[in-house]
């Protein structure tokens, strides 16, 4: 008996160990965190479903203040409704473990509509009552700083920091970049222009992490970890297995783990959401012309092309630009130029069609060719950005092509063993205690 006790503690003692090098400044450490997401739900990218029940099954050690309908595409404010309708239907059983879990009702009423179309080149638009939800949120007498976790378009973001500068020191985003920033590359230079000292953690590839890499041995495979844990297990489990064909994505959820265990005070500390480094200057490349495959961009930078309309330009002109499975609509500025952004999320040669009204642009094309950091961009923080983070760019903090994903692989077994325990939540109440009848809409 003793030698099993034995083992138990030192088993215990071995998981506590890995708990307390992922930090201890996180959620789970009772560190109550306010948090507000803006999600591309039932946009471009389904996975955001995962991420959503996920973020509710933890949402009693948060103090969720808002969620933002952010798409790219056809998402709106009824998909994050979607994901409650099914919250409500598992917690009578939650709120028995704990109290703290919010209400339907109370998750209903801080739902919101924010931006549904990309920024046009000035990079904000228009407040939307996502935007305005998020100032009201910011401005709220409160001494926690309110993190914005941001799974889509960074549109709501900008228009509030446009709207209601004073916000900013409030502020601390986690920005899952990388796709996301593909599609919102004006909103994004917006803030980088503006707003350089905003305190942001930018993860263009660190998230990966979350569904790449680890271990996935066994029971701890993205679709086998979702057949045993996840399917079955109450409303949530069963609506979460349907998405992506039961399989693991979920790769908005790194924001969340950044929470729950680790030390968001620090981005440099480990945690299940990663660790990040110092932003050295964001990269931003300009060309006044066509640009051809022997042209560099980094990749996730910015790249900004300016060309003359020329010549027999109709009184107004205008101009998309199609590479791959974007158009990006031209701005025509007043010098007689048209001017498009583009951010490429992959290291690799892009070409490019101009599509205009303008004869001399029509059908033009042009190549670019994105390249990966280098793994010495770090040592070389920006002063411009001080409270700026990314990805690191070291080959040891890698997984294949993706920067910085190990520093979140490395914690899989322990943030998927914490959610496994959790969805056994939803199937039946807490020990001695039964579940009320369900709280009436």
């Amino acid at each position: 008996m003793n030698v099993i006790r034995f083992l138990i503690l030192g088993l215990g003692a071995v998981i506590g160990a890995s708990c307390s090098a992922a930090g201890d400044g996180g959620a789970l450490a009772g560190h109550r965190h306010r948090v507000l997401v803006s999600s591309d739900i039932g946009g471009t990218d389904p996975d955001d479903f995962q991420s959503m029940v996920h973020l509710l099954l933890y949402a009693d050690v948060l103090d969720l203040e808002g969620l933002i309908s952010s798409p790219f595409g056809p998402g709106r404010k009824e998909h994050i409704l979607q994901v409650i309708d099914v919250y409500e239907r598992d917690y009578p059983n939650l709120r028995t473990y704990s109290e703290k879990y919010p209400t339907p009702a109370a998750l209903r009423a801080m739902t919101k509509l924010g931006e549904t179309e990309v920024a046009p080149y000035a990079g904000v638009r228009r407040s939307t009552e996502g935007s305005q939800w998020l100032v009201q949120c910011a401005r709220r007498p409160e001494p926690r700083p309110l993190h914005i976790l941001v799974w889509g378009g960074i549109e709501d973001l900008a228009q509030a920091l446009h709207d209601a500068p004073d916000i900013l020191p409030k502020l601390r985003v986690y920005f899952i970049g990388g796709p996301n920033k593909k599609w919102c590359p004006d909103a994004y230079h917006y803030i980088a222009t503006h707003h350089p000292k905003l305190s942001i953690i930018e993860a263009n590839a660190t998230y990966r992490g979350w569904f790449v890499g680890g271990n996935q041995t066994g029971d701890w495979g993205n679709t086998a970890f979702v057949g045993k844990h996840v399917a079955g297990k109450g409303a949530m489990g069963n609506f979460f297995a349907t998405q992506l064909g039961g399989t693991i994505k979920m790769g908005d959820t790194p924001s969340v783990g950044w929470l729950l265990k680790g030390t968001p005070a620090d981005p440099t500390q480990p945690g299940w959401g990663g660790r990040f480094v110092r932003a050295w200057d964001r990269p931003h490349a300009v060309f006044r012309r066509l640009t051809t495959k022997d042209d560099r961009i980094e990749h996730f930078g910015i790249l900004e092309l300016i060309v003359p309309l020329g010549a027999g330009a109709p009184a107004k002109p205008e101009a998309r630009m199609v590479i791959e499975n974007q158009t990006l609509i031209g701005h025509v500025d007043s010098e007689g130029a048209v001017r498009f952004r583009f951010s490429p999320k992959d290291a690799k040669a892009y070409r490019y069609t101009l599509r205009s009204n303008v004869p001399s642009l029509d059908g033009k094309t042009g190549e670019i060719t994105a390249v990966a950091p280098s793994a010495m961009a770090k040592s070389k923080p920006s002063e411009r950005f001080p409270h700026w983070w990314t990805d690191d760019p070291a080959p040891e903090a890698a997984e294949g092509v993706h920067i910085g994903a190990r520093t979140v692989s490395q914690w899989r077994k322990d943030f998927l063993r914490d959610f496994a325990e959790r969805m056994l939540r939803c199937v039946s109440p807490a020990s001695g205690r039964s579940a009320p009848h369900p709280v009436p809409r």
